[in-house]
């Protein structure tokens, strides 16, 4: 019985029967030696004869088996190779980052819990209901989770601070892969639009009135959400970038009254919201198409959250936005007013996380070197 070798190309060896293994027998000295000095003597000649050189190394390797090189190996192994990583694998390479104004700090639920949740956090109404804690429970980042998103925050108030603290647009690094922001609707003034809309008396046209008002704070806001974005690309040019747009307030088709706002004043602050959202992602998508143009790492993404909370809006039985609440002992307005519940940012949470899975719409221009 033959024993097959283990190593391809190597005869097996014969175990059956016993073998004595004799090494192969030496040259005789004397051949040996006449070798040499024929070598020798053939080298001379050729010398003198004047061939060319490298034939005399050849002719001596081919005559008498001697000075021959040593055979050329094939390199061994492959180089290693650049891989284009998926959208998910460029947000979790490094750290996540959340920025942003009250719809991404967790106001809507701060006062059920005040547990702060870094340096400010009470200013800022950081709470740990909103939606960034849960997207960093559904992916694991490599530099882990920062959340500076702050109440009250306009798009040069991430460059400034609010309360004493640093801006929000500092806490992006090189090291950041992944950044979510919700922004403009404290540019716009809508919470000041909001209250005189439902303070106003019944039959006037108070709220509507602001239209145009509100119509040249979104327009203002195309600028400076470009230098928002231009910023956070120049600090972390390899991110996602992902912004998240405003969920409509009220039904589409509003058929009562709620908060002394009528049927009219509902239909036109949902108009204001859809005008406010259409305007910052038209920047979003424009810086992407830059960036894929050039062949740039990172993206700009756009998520449209106008109808995320479709058939929970406020004067709907199980609503996503908290409707007015107003602080009786203190007579005035509750800040978590009009903000999203607890099971509104969840919906956040949720349409963020896909995102993160879905990517851009194009490929990613994110790589790494991969050993083959």
């Amino acid at each position: 019985m033959r024993q097959e070798s283990p190593y391809r190309g190597e005869a097996a060896l014969d175990t059956s029967r016993p073998e004595t293994v004799r090494p192969p027998a030496a040259r005789p000295r004397w051949l040996v030696i006449a070798r040499i000095a024929a070598a020798a003597a053939v080298g001379a000649s050729l010398a003198l004869a004047c061939l060319p050189l490298g034939v005399l190394p050849k002719l001596t390797c081919a005559v008498f088996d001697a000075g021959c090189p040593a055979p050329e190996r094939a390199p061994s192994g492959r180089l290693p190779q650049l891989v284009r990583l998926t959208p998910v694998q460029v947000a979790q390479s490094g750290a996540y980052v959340a920025l942003g104004d009250s719809y991404s700090s967790g106001e809507g639920v701060y006062d059920l819990d005040q547990r702060p949740l870094n340096d400010g956090a009470d200013r800022c109404h950081r709470s740990t209901g909103s939606y960034v804690p849960l997207v960093a429970q559904a992916y694991r980042f490599g530099g882990g989770t920062a959340f500076y998103a702050c109440a009250g925050a306009t798009t040069a108030q991430l460059f400034s601070g609010q309360y004493g603290q640093r801006p929000q647009i500092t806490r992006v690094g090189p090291a950041t892969s992944l950044v979510t922001l919700s922004i403009g609707g404290n540019d716009a003034g809508f919470t000041k639009v909001l209250t005189a809309c439902i303070a106003k008396l019944p039959w006037s046209s108070a709220c509507v009135d602001q239209e145009a008002a509100v119509t040249r704070r979104i327009e203002r806001l195309r600028t400076d959400m470009r230098k928002v974005l231009r910023e956070l690309r120049v600090r972390a040019p390899a991110a996602r970038i992902i912004v998240l747009g405003y969920p409509r307030p009220f039904p589409e088709d509003p058929v009562a009254g709620v908060d002394n706002l009528g049927v009219e004043d509902q239909r036109w602050l949902n108009g204001m919201t859809r005008r406010l959202n259409d305007t910052v992602g038209a920047v979003a998508a424009e810086f992407d198409r830059g960036i894929a143009a050039f062949g740039g790492t990172g993206s700009v993404e756009y998520v449209d959250a106008y109808e995320a909370f479709s058939g929970h809006e406020v004067g709907r039985p199980e609503p996503y936005l908290n409707g007015l609440h107003v602080d009786m002992e203190e007579l005035r307005v509750n800040a978590r007013s009009y903000h999203p519940t607890g099971e509104g940012y969840r919906r956040f949470a949720d349409l963020i996380s896909k995102q993160i899975a879905a990517g851009p719409g194009r490929p990613m221009n994110n790589f790494q070197l991969a050993n083959p």
